[in-house]
């Protein structure tokens, strides 16, 4: 019977192992990866169901198929209750065994993708409850989140990384938060500000020169593309640098290599690139004066990271690190915020962003007379929006911080005389974020009058 079912499974496609015992079935099973296993429950030597029962001990999940004679239906159910999957009744046809054999293995399979399944939700899951985190940076908010999550995932890569927003969200923080996760992270990390350097020296400074390159040249000096070699540079304000410097940098970005100003010697260097912008390069395209392939060669991964007005519960968090850090500076007891200043805080929309809150902080340390901030010491920086009758508070009583921001957006408008172009540099946005907002108050995108 072994030999009749040997020959017709493997007509039908199966590769069979055949033991005539369960000694030597456990045997085959130790050495083979098997997907079903079919036994008689009378054997010699060990038994079916105990080698069913050594079988099931071993793999939980392996499908068992029991054949049994008529006269011993009983055994064949006991058999079900250790863990068979099926049974057979002797004497049998071949088209029943065949039926009963692929319906088990159907049966398996489903099982086990649906096990596969059950643990890519749970990996899912655990992904999306993760919470990432840094030791320098304050990431409670979803926003902030989602930066970190893709900081983890493009450290470990080489690619070039495009950090934008506005100014002083935390652009060169995250920018040393990549740096520090990646392989290059025993490396420099160079930073280098476009806007801080003479656009006559920004060449200079980023590929070194050799000595006579020019007037006061007396020493030849590397530049910051050699001190950052198999570390990361980190070119801030990237949409400052001239056109004649973008040149050079989409040549490296592309060959890898460059020469010193003055020099004929051609350097090669192993650096991962990050560069940062608080302008919308897109718009510079547009008007010609940043080069799109440059532009195509920084993108490679953006990182957008959003203004502090968008993500206010990272707040309290970035104020309490910054109370605890200026009070042990400054020397003073200072140990908490109060509730109420907490409030004002809150309600602020921080045009500098996390660059606007250390200060504030700063200051109410500084001049702070008792050991919790209140509400009267802070300071801010912009002069609140007068109410009507001389009222107190920030904002017009009644008037939210969105209504506020539509009454600025149509006053911009009015000042502009309608134009677009001029009213979105009133407001410090790109033209592509003014329409948006205009779109979101109902104002159409048409009859538009450019500078």
């Amino acid at each position: 019977m072994r030999r009749l079912l040997e020959l017709n499974l493997g007509d039908d496609g199966f590769t069979t192992l055949s033991a005539g015992d369960a000694e030597a079935g456990m045997k085959l099973l130790r050495e083979n990866s098997v997907d079903l296993v079919l036994t008689d429950l009378k054997l010699p030597g060990m038994s079916g169901l105990e080698f069913l029962q050594t079988v099931k001990s071993q793999n939980g999940g392996l499908p068992v198929l029991v054949m049994t004679a008529f006269g011993t239906v009983e055994t064949a159910v006991e058999a079900m209750k250790a863990g068979a999957s099926d049974y057979v009744l002797k004497p049998f046809s071949l088209t029943e065994m065949r039926i009963k054999i692929r319906k088990e293995l159907d049966v398996s399979t489903l099982r086990e993708r649906l096990e596969q399944t059950t643990e890519e939700n749970r990996n899912l899951r655990e992904a999306l409850g993760k919470r990432y985190s840094h030791p320098n940076i304050v990431a409670r908010s979803a926003k902030m989140q989602e930066v970190l999550a893709t900081v983890d995932r493009v450290a470990t890569t080489n690619s070039t990384v495009l950090l934008g927003g506005e100014s002083g969200v935390g652009k060169d923080l995250i920018a040393r938060a990549i740096h520090e996760k990646s392989r290059r992270a025993s490396g420099p990390f160079i930073k280098i500000n476009s806007t801080a350097i003479p656009e006559n020296l920004l060449e200079s400074e980023l590929f070194g020169y050799e000595k006579g390159a020019f007037t006061g040249a007396n020493v030849s000096k590397p530049g910051k593309f050699e001190l950052a070699d198999k570390g990361t540079l980190f070119l801030d304000e990237i949409g400052d640098v001239p056109p004649a410097t973008q040149v050079k940098l989409l040549r490296v970005l592309q060959e890898r290599d460059f020469e010193r100003l003055g020099g004929t010697k051609t350097i090669k260097v192993d650096v991962r690139l990050i560069a940062a912008t608080n302008r919308d390069l897109r718009e510079a395209l547009e008007q010609g004066t940043f080069r799109e392939d440059l532009y195509y060669r920084l993108n490679v991964v953006p990182i957008d990271i959003a203004p502090l007005r968008q993500r206010k519960e990272d707040i309290p968090e970035l104020a309490n690190l910054f109370v605890s850090h200026f009070a042990g500076d400054s020397g003073k007891p200072v140990e908490s915020i109060s509730p109420e200043a907490m409030q004002i805080l809150l309600n602020y929309h921080w045009p500098g962003n996390v660059r606007e809150l250390q200060n504030i902080i700063e200051r109410a340390c500084a001049l702070a007379k008792r050991t919790v901030l209140e509400a009267s010491d802070i300071h801010l920086d912009s002069r609140p929006a007068k109410a009507p009758n001389g009222a107190g508070g920030f904002l017009p009583e009644g008037v939210t911080l969105e209504r506020w921001e539509d009454e600025m957006i149509q006053e911009a408008l009015r000042r502009a005389n309608g134009n677009k172009s001029q009213a979105a540099r009133l407001l410090g946005l790109s033209r592509n974020a003014l329409r948006y907002r205009l779109s979101k108050i109902g104002i159409a995108d048409e009859g538009e009058r450019d500078a």
